[in-house]
């Protein structure tokens, strides 16, 4: 061991002792950061062996990332040869000691070599492909649609050209080493570094120095992140395996669907004990998440494609989901010092203290962190939460905050308020007379069979309040139960006696009046002995579905289109008329994202178009662009950025179909009023209609 080899071991020493002391020091505060959050569910620990295999999947079968195809193969190899990484950098510190030093069982192992031989390559070319994305994607260049914007910038090159230098460092070891005539693996193993180890000089302090300088690489990145507890583009390595593992499901299934019940120590508030002043109703401050939420905030990699896919962040609008977990991120970190003083606050920093005194939903002048504007933007589409690579829970966040706002602060839209009003006093949103629900049946030649006067029905036809009020929505109504008719379905309707699901107003906020509502309908259902629901709202459809089990309402709940598809592929409905002039299919976020049902409306379309089938727009499927009115957007003026339903029309006007066919009440109405609007500025032809799914299928069998 000569003087160089001392020095490095040292050298190498030092700055490892250094980087663990901190990094223990750092996890250590990121803990007990994240225990400050509330308690969650005891269904976040079942299953155990399920979720450890999805965590699986989703990390090493990199199934979100691949959706991305090459970016997404790239990131592969670049957190396999991450892992890979370790051993690698452990394997530096024997070479530090000694040029024919290596790692213990596994060195000179041939197929140890090959796999980390080509691990190294693909990783070194995988990153540098991941650097041209973020250079090429910058938002100078994007004009502020870039999906890097507000991403902190440095940290990211940091952590890109860190992986550059170890791997580099790597390669050229192993090079060396041919070079000086200690290889340990064949050279079919290792082709790369002995083609390089046969071109260049090698001598055994070479072999020190540079794993020594690939030491301090790595060490000088694992200080950096260890000093930086924010860092999420390097710490989401570590924290994405527990926030997958604990995610609201033990399945791959992202968390849309049902939104959780407002909880208490991890079980879901009675609101006829619940005292708000002693149980928080929503979140009034960021250590009212869950430690999971505050879990998801310390996770975020700030890859944005969450901000790439939101449809409020895409038309100008304040809200983008990756800087407000962002916002939360930085606040809990920076507030924690003062919470975790408990009573004595001498010792708590000046600047703790001023970010404790910060309101979490306030405008500029009130230094809040959420702006009330980011925060009313969400539509709850979930196309954040489908993107998310490490499964953050952005809609549940979102709709936590607005629970306070409106139940305790009574702050929100004012057009919000008008549609609560109506839910409270006519049980629909819109106001109409009760008395009216049924007037949708009026001119139909044959009766519509109501629950309670006749027993003998398969399903129940839940028609929902846009189809009962709404003048477009209720010739869907008329066409489904047409369609049923003609088919011979055994169905029933409520008539008078539905009332609203529940589900504007759950996502604006006010979860006691959701539960009002649902317990009533529960207790209707029951009464009827319903046990087949088929929706044409995919809004009621999700909540009857996903939402009533959670208060006693257990019912197997299909779409309106489900049930067409099923009834065409069997023959009880054979379409006959072709359909002329070009058909695309924007999928609703209630129906598509959030369930999951993307081919029955399009099996249906399909046998109406035989010969040109179903154009498709540039997003569709899982990566539908929303029409705005979700999230109760429906009932609230849209006064920031270019309207999304504006965004929508013209990406179905870029198809040139004549028939925009849609499958729920709302995106019917926001695309109809959009591709009116083109057509008062000469932009879309007049032959251009948005129609329901079933008006298209009736037309077909209707000669």
């Amino acid at each position: 061991m000569g003087p160089v080899q001392v020095v490095a071991t040292v050298v190498a020493a030092l700055v490892t002792i250094t980087a663990v002391v901190l990094a223990v020091r750092a996890v250590r505060q990121m803990v007990s950061v994240i225990r400050l959050g509330q308690a969650v569910p005891a269904e976040r620990f079942d299953g155990k062996g399920q979720r450890t295999a999805t965590m699986l999947r989703e990390t090493l079968g990199h199934t979100r990332m691949l959706k991305w195809s090459g970016i997404g193969l790239a990131h592969w190899f670049v957190m396999v040869s991450f892992l890979v990484l370790f051993l690698l950098v452990v394997e530096a510190y024997f070479d530090v000691v000694s040029a024919e030093g290596k790692l213990p069982l596994l060195g000179g192992w041939a197929p140890y070599g090959l796999v980390t031989e080509w691990l190294s390559v693909f990783g070194l070319i995988g990153i540098l492909a991941l650097i041209v994305v973020r250079l090429r994607n910058l938002p100078t260049r994007k004009k502020g649609l870039s999906r890097f914007t507000g991403s902190t910038m440095w940290q990211a090159y940091y952590v890109e050209w860190t992986i550059v230098g170890v791997l580099i460092c790597g390669l050229l070891i192993r090079s060396l080493k041919f070079a000086a005539g200690h290889a340990e693996y064949p050279a079919w193993a290792t082709p790369v570094t002995y083609g390089l180890g046969q071109v260049i000089p090698g001598n055994d302090t070479a072999i020190s120095l540079v794993a020594m300088v690939k030491l301090l690489i790595s060490m000088a990145w694992l200080i950096t992140i260890s000093l930086n507890v924010t860092m999420g583009v390097a710490w989401h390595r570590f924290s994405a395996f527990p926030n997958i593992w604990f995610k609201r499901t033990a399945s791959e299934k992202p968390a849309l669907g049902a939104l959780q019940p407002m909880m208490a120590a991890g079980k879901p508030i009675d609101f006829e004990e619940a005292d708000p002043e002693e149980v928080p109703f929503g979140v009034a401050a960021v250590e009212q998440f869950t430690w999971k939420g505050l879990l998801d905030f310390t996770t975020c990699t700030e890859c944005g494609r969450c901000q790439s896919q939101c449809p409020a962040w895409n038309t100008g609008k304040p809200l983008s989901p990756k800087l407000l977990v962002l916002s939360l991120r930085d606040h809990a970190y920076a507030k924690a010092p003062y919470l975790l003083a408990g009573e004595n606050k001498d010792g708590v920093s000046t600047e703790a203290k001023a970010e404790a005194e910060r309101p979490l939903i306030g405008g500029a002048e009130e230094m809040g962190i959420i702006d009330p504007d980011v925060l009313w933007s969400c539509t709850t589409c979930g196309a954040c939460v489908e993107q998310c690579p490490v499964d953050i829970e952005h809609v549940d966040h979102i709709v936590d905050m607005r629970r306070y706002q409106v139940m305790i602060e009574s702050n929100f839209p004012t057009e919000a308020g008008v549609m609560l009003r109506n839910l409270e006093n006519k049980g629909n949103p819109w106001g109409a007379a009760q008395s009216a629900r049924a007037d949708w049946m009026k001119g139909l030649d044959f009766e519509v069979p109501v629950a309670g006067e006749v027993e003998d029905f398969e399903y129940l036809f839940w028609v929902g309040c846009a189809g009962a009020f709404e003048d477009r929505a209720k010739r869907t109504t008329r066409a489904v139960a047409t369609l049923l008719h003609e088919a011979g379905v055994k169905y029933a309707v409520l008539g008078d006696g539905e009332s609203c699901t529940g589900d504007p107003a759950r996502r604006v906020g006010n979860e006691f009046l959701f539960q009002m509502m649902a317990q009533q309908n529960v207790e209707t259902l029951n009464e009827v002995g319903v046990k087949k629901i088929v929706a044409s709202c995919p809004h009621c459809f999700n909540t009857l579905a996903n939402e009533y089990p959670q208060l006693g309402g257990t019912y197997e709940v299909i779409h309106h289109t489900q049930l067409l598809s099923q009834l065409v592929s069997t023959g009880k409905l054979t379409p006959v008329k072709p359909l002329d002039g070009g058909l695309t299919y924007h999928d609703p976020c209630y129906l598509g994202r959030h369930n999951r049902v993307f081919a029955p409306p399009r099996e249906v379309l399909g046998a109406v178009a035989k010969d040109t089938g179903v154009t498709e727009m540039p997003r569709f499927a899982e990566r539908s662009f929303c029409c705005g009115a979700g999230g109760a957007r429906m009932w609230m003026e849209e006064r920031i950025g270019k309207r999304i339903n504006v965004e929508r029309v013209e990406e179905a006007l870029s198809t040139n179909a004549q028939t925009v066919a849609v499958s729920c009440p709302f995106c019917l109405t926001m695309l109809g009023d959009g591709v009116t609007g083109k057509k008062a500025t000469g932009a879309a032809d007049e032959n251009v209609e948005v129609v329901d799914v079933a008006i298209v299928l009736l037309r077909s069998i209707k000669e």
